[in-house]
């Protein structure tokens, strides 16, 4: 599973609670992908400043833990017993890296010679095209109706991408479920965290839609998405409810191994 489907699983649960805000301080979810016959569950513990995915596919269990406060992100292993760790300052450098690199490579280009620099300028307006092929301009959302999923009714929103279907978004206003928006800052923490890196992913990170033209208005409680106008995954809620974690919960189990993140060399 993808980390952009693993943060649409927490997006797709995180609009349906029902308990009362005051019943506890944390949001506990528990959700399913369905791509083909493959199911993929997780479970999403949620506090104002830290969140905590834990995934299970094909027996293989992976932790995710976020720290708001701390801005540090933790990927845990548990069958490895090792984890890895990349912090704000991480995320700022290898920001800083890469527009230092361009802008060192557009200075080097002004030394070229006219046919060279040419044939480089257009290497470079190749590369920028392929990354935002890939990322694609944003979907619009049109409102085409309501369903019920589970005991939820939910407004339907269809989605496009280049003029194809690209998703369905089944959403429900937050104070329906007894949310605020307070109750999800930690997973909009989590996508401004990443923005630097992979502005391309942000779609698929976690969001409240607002009412507009071009967005869906409200928490999704069930997200489908599209390949070739056909369905490629389904992704529901299967439990949810207000509880209070332990901040063993958050941590690193003691004895687990810290590993070097891939790219990280060069830390200060």
């Amino acid at each position: 599973m993808t980390a952009g489907h693993t943060l649409a699983a927490v997006a797709a649960a995180l609009g349906l609670a029902a308990a009362p805000a005051m019943a506890a301080d944390g949001v506990l979810i528990a959700m399913k992908t369905t791509r083909g016959t493959t199911t993929t569950t997780n479970q999403t513990q949620i506090e104002k400043t830290r969140m905590r995915l834990e995934m299970d596919s094909n027996g293989r269990k992976m932790v995710m833990v976020f720290d708001g406060g701390a801005g540090v992100m933790r990927t845990i292993d548990e069958q490895a017993k090792t984890y890895t760790e990349i912090t704000k300052a991480d995320v700022d450098r290898i920001s800083a890296q890469m527009q230092g690199a361009m802008a060192q490579m557009q200075e080097q280009l002004k030394n070229l010679p006219p046919e060279q620099r040419a044939r480089m300028e257009a290497m470079l307006q190749g590369r920028g095209a392929a990354m935002a092929a890939i990322a694609g301009p944003p979907t619009e959302y049109k409102k085409v109706g309501s369903d019920t999923v589970g005991k939820w009714k939910c407004d339907m929103y269809e989605g496009t991408k280049n003029g194809a279907k690209s998703s369905e978004v089944c959403t429900i206003e937050p104070s329906a479920l007894g949310f605020t928006p307070a109750d999800f800052e930690v997973t909009k923490q989590m996508a401004e965290f990443f923005s630097k890196m992979m502005p391309q992913g942000m779609e698929s990170l976690f969001r409240v839609g607002a009412a507009g033209a071009k967005g869906f208005s409200g928490l999704p409680v069930r997200m489908v998405s599209f390949s070739n106008g056909a369905p490629s995954s389904v992704t529901e809620m299967t439990e949810v409810g207000r509880q209070s974690f332990p901040d063993s919960v958050f941590a690193v189990p003691a004895g687990y191994t810290k590993r070097e993140m891939p790219g990280m060399r060069g830390r200060q």
